[in-house]
């Protein structure tokens, strides 16, 4: 049995696919006992929506008015992840794993190193070179044409009963004009790239990089599934 069961919701609004992360969560904490499978969803969120942490004062990132948003056909919504504020629609991946980080012997630390690390090989073997930033979440890119470093995957997670929910944000090929609506993430003078903008006419499809991400974290979580029960002296199912 394959230890992450990927679902791919296509595109589907924000709020319709937290209530399917809900009711992920739900079953795999139901299916800890049993060590049953965990899950993966992915998804391109439209509408667009922008979501809002509940850090004190990260709603003043969000940079137009209600009316500007509602005029553009843009959501905001609060949400219960980490992190501060973002952006998500089409163009761009969001991947939520819902993950038994008890059973995979990972704390929240560890568990946002390990979605680093795993972007990072999927834009790899892209051509993309990309690297963690010590003092921000979240993986970046450098462009031979301006200095600093760009944003190209968002991460902001939520963890309850040891079951992770909500996840990271892979800007494949999405408008990026739509990040001038906020500060992304609350990082002022830190700019956002795509893998369209580094890659140009060799991007590739939003289906490959959905495989490739889903190939990878369920490797992942694969390795740190059977270190623990090595560590543990149970013998494997």
């Amino acid at each position: 049995m394959q230890l992450l069961q990927v679902k791919d919701l296509g595109r589907m609004s924000y709020a319709c696919a937290l209530e399917l992360q809900r009711a992920a969560h739900a079953e795999v904490v139901a299916a800890r006992e049993n060590r049953g499978q965990m899950q993966l969803l992915l998804v391109e969120h439209d509408p667009q929506v922008i979501t809002v942490s509940r850090r004190p004062d990260a709603s003043k990132n969000v940079l137009v008015s209600p009316q500007r948003l509602a005029q553009l056909g843009v959501e905001c919504v609060e949400t219960d992840r980490g992190g501060d504020v973002t952006w998500h629609g089409p163009g761009q991946l969001v991947a939520y794993p819902i993950l038994d980080l008890e059973r995979m012997g990972l704390r929240i630390h560890g568990y946002m190193r390990l979605l680093e690390e795993t972007v990072i090989e999927v834009l790899a073997d892209m051509g993309v070179a990309a690297h963690r930033d010590a003092k921000a979440t979240g993986v970046w890119v450098r462009t031979k044409d301006q200095p600093g470093d760009f944003k190209i995957c968002a991460m902001g997670v939520r963890v309850s009963r040891w079951v992770c929910m909500h996840g990271l944000a892979l800007n494949v090929n999405p408008d990026l004009d739509a990040f001038n609506l906020i500060v992304p993430c609350g990082l002022i003078e830190r700019g956002v790239t795509s893998m369209r903008e580094c890659l140009g006419e060799k991007c590739p499809s939003m289906e490959h990089v959905k495989a490739t991400l889903a190939q990878k974290l369920s490797q992942a979580v694969a390795t740190h599934v059977a270190a623990t029960i090595n560590l543990s002296g149970q013998v494997p199912s």
